[in-house]
């Protein structure tokens, strides 16, 4: 009997040496790129100096608004869409353990006792009796991993769970620059509200002066009506501020989760200047952004699912044991010659299957090329956003020295024309010309530096947002 339990184990040991990965390996798949590491929009674009470079993690504090920074740091602990993204990570690893339990033999036992009476018409049989069954029985069942199929089973899922740290990554970086987004529009408003709120003022001013000079008998009827007609429209610009910066007031509660009717952001006109960003090399958003490391991943879980797939054609082999005590009677139950054992290898091969297995490595290789793709597709958008901000602060830069410039003449217009209307030599309606242009062009100020804000928040976010490859959880880590 010893003998012939040596001989299983020593079987089931070889087995396990012997124990192959089927599948192909795996190797990061190649991306497009372009001749030169740099990116196209740098050209012309200052070199930053490395103080000028985003925090990481807490990127937005470049900006330098403490009212912005104790935002973000809200969001990070409150945010519900943060919650349910950490949520999946935390059920991606609960995976790696479901999974990893494969690789360790599984032991069950059912333990009964019944009382047996055999039946009195049972063919063959004259006699009948009354016995009663105690049963202690232990099963063990072990698949052993010889082709691979568990071991790449906990490596998918490993892999899968590292692309959800990528995925919950990917989420709070969307979502806290959507609150300085979110921020720097509200503050935009805010700057687009005082300059309507003092141009009303002027207005009044103006509407008075007219109003003086036609009771003199100085002006027509007419200039008073301009004035008011101007003063009236410009009213309304001012109140329609309102209903834009009420709901960027209310999408930055959401991003909070606060319902709106509890939030409110005092009034603060957007006045910094956008920061430097360093853009780095087009090579390094693959270490970069969390999206790319997402899906590189997924693309390392679609090739273990290869070899999973590639593993059905072997048999499976697994080894099954059990052991206990049976006895007719309480009192006999647990003696030594009521002991029972039974141990021994198996092998499952399917012979048909109608290609059923076929279809299963096709469809797994089909997903393989899907997720390569999808690899490739996210990489090609990263570079895209990035080109497509720096280009958007390059210009814009240059835009708004020509703006002030405009805005200054505009304003030096409006001067001449006030000067001439009041001594008599101009009409009111060149007044009313030149405060149309000041205004738009320092409204157009405004709104350039807005544009330049976001677009400073777009490229942080396009360049990942001070992340990289080594935050994501290690394999140790898993576990």
């Amino acid at each position: 009997m010893r003998q012939g339990a040596c001989t299983v184990i020593a079987t089931i040991l070889m087995m396990l040496l012997a124990g192959c990965m089927v599948g192909p390996k795996y190797a990061r798949p190649s991306i497009p790129t372009a001749p030169v590491d740099a990116f196209k929009e740098t050209d012309g674009w200052k070199t930053a100096q490395p103080s000028d470079q985003f925090q990481r993690g807490a990127w937005w504090e470049v900006f330098g608004d403490a009212q912005l920074n104790a935002l973000e740091a809200q969001l990070t602990i409150s945010n519900q869409d943060l919650k349910v993204a950490q949520a999946r990570f935390q059920e991606a690893r609960a995976m790696i353990r479901f999974n990893r339990a494969q690789q360790f033999p599984t032991i069950s036992t059912a333990p009964g006792i019944a009382s047996i009476r055999d039946s009195a018409n049972r063919p063959y049989f004259t006699t009948t009796s009354s016995t009663g069954d105690f049963v202690l029985p232990f099963d063990l069942s072990y698949e052993l991993d010889v082709w691979g199929r568990v071991r790449r089973t906990v490596a998918a899922s490993r892999e899968e769970a590292q692309a959800t740290a990528a995925d919950l990554e990917t989420v709070s970086l969307s979502l806290h620059a959507e609150l300085a987004f979110d921020y720097f529009e509200l503050r935009s408003a805010d700057a687009q509200k005082q300059l309507l709120d003092d141009t009303v003022k002027a207005f009044q001013g103006a509407l008075q002066l007219t109003t003086n000079r036609f009771e003199g008998g100085a002006a027509p009827k007419s200039d008073v009506a301009q004035a008011r007609t101007q003063l009236q429209t410009t009213m309304v610009q001012d109140t329609d501020v309102s209903v834009e910066r009420a709901q960027f007031e209310h999408a930055i509660a959401i991003l909070l989760g606060k319902p709106p009717a509890a939030f409110t952001l005092a009034p603060s006109p957007l006045h910094v200047e956008p920061p430097r960003i360093s853009a780095g090399l087009p090579s390094q958003l693959l270490e970069r952004r969390p999206d790319i490391a997402a899906a590189e991943r997924r693309v390392a879980e679609s090739n273990e699912q290869i070899g999973i797939a590639r593993a059905a054609f072997f048999p499976t082999i697994a080894v099954s044991a059990s052991a206990g005590f049976e006895g007719d009677s309480i009192t006999n139950w647990f003696n030594w010659p009521s002991r029972f054992w039974a141990v021994g290898p198996s092998a499952v091969e399917t012979l048909f299957d109608a290609g059923r297995r076929r279809a299963t490595s096709q469809a797994a290789l089909a997903n393989y090329d899907a997720t390569v793709a999808g690899y490739r597709e996210t990489t090609l958008t990263a570079l895209q956003q990035v080109e497509d901000n720096l280009a958007a602060l390059r210009v814009l830069e240059q835009e708004a020295q020509q703006q002030k410039d405009a805005t200054v003449s505009a304003q030096e217009s409006l001067q001449v024309f006030t000067d001439r209307y009041i001594g008599g030599a101009d009409p009111y309606l060149q007044v009313l010309t030149a405060q149309t242009i000041a205004l738009q062009n320092e409204r157009n100020d405004v709104d350039i530096l807005r544009r330049r804000m976001d677009a400073s928040v777009l490229l942080i976010k396009a360049l990942g947002g001070g992340w990289d490859v080594s935050q994501l959880p290690k394999v140790a880590q898993l576990r």
